[in-house]
């Protein structure tokens, strides 16, 4: 699995790890039966010949529960996405995209605070280039932190929910069964905020589904994480630290090498430490998000 914020794929505009004091937009991650089985071990790869274009879109739902002094302050996170990879030939070794911003929307609210649904209407319709390793490896998104959005005082840029969209692939021939980690990290900063998530993944070759005519290779994916930071509200310093558990399935076309869709579910639990107050604010996330191939 991926962390993503809401707002990019994965995978998020999944797919990321956007997690701050009152609300975390994250997100990232639907599926049929197993059809079949290889007989002798597959290679899975991406394949991106210039001009192919691929639609994905992104959907995604977050649950936060926080107490302060005793006082629970509960949010609701709701995010849509659709952007387009569009290939644009090699850079050394890797894939060139192009990638559009085509909709997006985010629905914030808060027990505490009501409304806080930030203006999206800025991102729609903007493009960047993104550069992707055979294996599902994002070599450069950097592109992406030019197209920015307010959340409340806060300014934020679309980059972590691109940086890990696409899963990776295990760069050796694979059979049902066969299993291979993978690691990730997301750094999420704002003005105040510096929030760091480091993800474990222990992949698993599950079997194989037909999904819109493509055979497709089902992977399971166990995942772990930890999140450290610190930042800074109302004057007072803060000092971040928790741990994520959740599971993704994913499906990737193996004659296309496409990424085809995933789902995923997971739970964070962190604390967040206010030393000039002597407390610690707990904090509950549950997370659900589906991205899927709407286009190729």
């Amino acid at each position: 699995m991926k962390l993503k914020n809401s707002l990019g794929g994965r995978p998020a505009l999944a797919a990321a790890a956007a997690i701050l004091l009152v609300l975390t937009v994250a997100a990232v991650p639907a599926a049929t039966t197993v059809t079949g089985a290889a007989e002798k071990p597959i290679v899975l790869e991406y394949k991106m010949p210039s001009g192919r274009a691929l639609t994905y879109q992104s959907k995604s739902e977050e649950a936060q529960v926080m107490e302060i002094q005793g006082q629970p302050m509960n949010s609701q996170t709701n995010g849509t996405s659709t952007f387009t990879f569009k290939a644009k030939g090699l850079k050394d070794k890797n894939f060139l995209l192009g990638v559009t911003i085509d909709d997006v929307t985010a629905t914030v609210t808060s027990s505490a605070q009501g409304d806080m649904s930030p203006d999206m209407s800025t991102v729609k319709g903007k493009t960047f280039d993104m550069v992707l390793s055979p294996l599902g490896s994002e070599v450069d998104v950097s592109g992406a932190e030019a197209i920015t959005y307010s959340m409340g005082p806060e300014t934020r840029n679309l980059s972590s929910g691109f940086k890990m969209f696409f899963p990776d692939l295990p760069g050796k021939p694979v059979k049902i069964g066969d299993t291979w980690p993978s690691t990730a990290g997301i750094d999420e900063k704002t003005g105040t905020m510096n929030i760091r998530v480091d993800f474990q993944n222990v992949n698993t070759l599950e079997g194989f589904e037909t999904i819109d005519g493509m055979n497709c290779a089902r992977i399971s994916a166990q995942v772990t994480g930890t999140i450290s930071g610190t930042g800074s509200q109302g004057g007072a310093d803060l000092t971040f630290s928790g741990t994520v558990k959740g599971k993704d399935v994913w499906y990737f076309a193996v004659k296309e090498g496409l990424f085809v869709k995933t789902a995923s579910e997971s739970t964070t639990e962190m604390s967040i430490d206010v030393p000039a107050g002597n407390m610690t604010i707990p904090m509950t996330q549950t997370t659900k998000s589906e991205v899927k191939l709407t286009a190729h």
